[in-house]
């Protein structure tokens, strides 16, 4: 089998996804297009050999839709043979283009993709697309189906995590995203958003507070409680009669961001890279997806790591640095707790929590932070993870190259 190396990563910064937002007045095909372009450019790379265009995106409406993979070949100026693909497996959709990308490089059928994922959160507003999972009161019922804000209830609760545990972990992400960007960790891979006559619009992740505390989060309700008493509780502990209650901790300061972002990474075989000059900076592992209960909906990327591993021939001890979403902060504390991984090894320079969780984006984006901190640290070999809507997990294992 073929070998799919990663040749280069390239994302926006990540704006606030509101109205007030520094990236809510761009579209999210010019974010696309502006991803698409810097890594034609910076590449010297002629687009006739790009056989495809992969990209994840959530909420595939409006603005989003009509594949907006292939508006952004043409609206990049790529050459008219490249396709295009729209896919969507909700929070992952990003490393799902990577992982798809890589299974055709990997087969033989494709010698180079470019991957990733863009989701303008402030102009097409999450669930806008509607879905009969989150909608159909009867499916609803049949399968206890709760806001993920629950969901991430009922982990904390069930593993017995505080509201001062939440926001401690919370408080260090924005730690750790604060001293990164003040080293200008992210250079390498994040280029700046402009308008139409050249302004920068925005050129770093907009969301990143370095003063919050575990103090000042302390002061913030809990934002699902009272979905809740509504009746929601009471449908989950119907899924979990050893339950009595869902102690309910998260809030909008330790919960993943709404933001708006892109980002995309050119994939391809060794053979297509040495003809056209190209120096590989990793090349992906393995991968994996599993389904899990989509009541509690967010453990999935635990299985999927364990998956991960086993196909790899790897241990945990093998990974050096992890990259797991943070949706919710119980999320890679459940990680951590589950794997017996030390925190130091996961999100080193913060996550979602402070950085923003540009839903159809983030799993290219997390991608390219890992494989950035790998470089920066000298690790080998990383991990990239994600829960997922409905009750699923992704993970990928990436190896540097020399």
């Amino acid at each position: 089998m073929a070998e799919a190396y990663i040749y280069d990563a390239v994302r926006t910064p990540r704006g606030r996804g509101k109205s007030d937002g520094s990236l809510h007045d761009v579209q999210p095909i010019q974010l696309l297009t502006t991803v698409l372009k810097e890594i034609r450019d910076r590449n010297q790379l002629d687009t006739s050999y790009v056989d495809d265009i992969i990209m994840g995106c959530v909420t595939p409406i409006g603005e989003q839709g009509a594949d907006i993979a292939r508006t952004a070949v043409i609206e990049a100026d790529y050459a008219g043979t490249v396709a295009g693909v729209q896919v969507n497996r909700f929070c992952s959709s990003g490393l799902e283009a990577i992982n798809m990308a890589a299974a055709y490089v990997m087969s033989g059928q494709t010698d180079l993709i470019v991957a990733g994922g863009v989701e303008s959160m402030s102009r097409v507003p999450m669930g806008a697309d509607g879905g009969v999972i989150f909608m159909n009161p009867q499916i609803i019922a049949r399968h206890k189906i709760v806001p993920q804000g629950i969901s991430a209830d009922i982990i904390a609760t069930r593993c017995g995590y505080s509201r001062t545990d939440v926001d401690t972990y919370a408080a260090e992400s924005y730690h750790r995203a604060a001293e990164a960007q003040k080293a200008n960790r992210f250079a390498r891979t994040m280029i700046p958003v402009k308008d139409d006559i050249g302004i920068t619009l925005l050129d770093h992740d907009e969301g990143v507070r370095p003063d919050t505390t575990a103090e000042s989060l302390a002061k913030l309700k809990p934002a699902f409680e009272a979905q809740g008493q509504m009746g929601l509780d009471a449908l989950a502990l119907m899924k979990y009669p050893d339950m009595t209650y869902i102690n309910h901790v998260h809030h909008a300061g330790n919960s993943s961001q709404i933001v708006d972002g892109a980002a995309g990474m050119l994939i391809g075989s060794r053979e297509i890279g040495e003809q056209l000059g190209l120096k590989p900076r990793a090349r992906i592992r393995a991968f994996a997806v599993v389904g899990s209960e989509p009541t509690i909906m967010l453990t999935g990327p635990v299985p999927a790591t364990r998956k991960v591993l086993k196909r790899a021939g790897m241990s945990i001890s093998d990974i050096e640095v992890f990259e797991v979403n943070e949706a919710f902060a119980a999320i890679p504390m459940y990680f951590m707790e589950q794997l017996s991984v030390d925190h130091s090894k996961i999100n080193p320079n913060g996550g979602a929590i402070a950085l923003g969780h540009p839903l159809g984006a983030t799993g290219a984006i997390i991608s390219a932070t890992l494989l950035d901190e790998m470089e920066r640290t000298d690790k080998a070999v990383g991990l990239a993870t994600l829960c997922i809507g409905g009750g699923m997990g992704i993970a990928t294992i990436f190896e540097r190259v020399n």
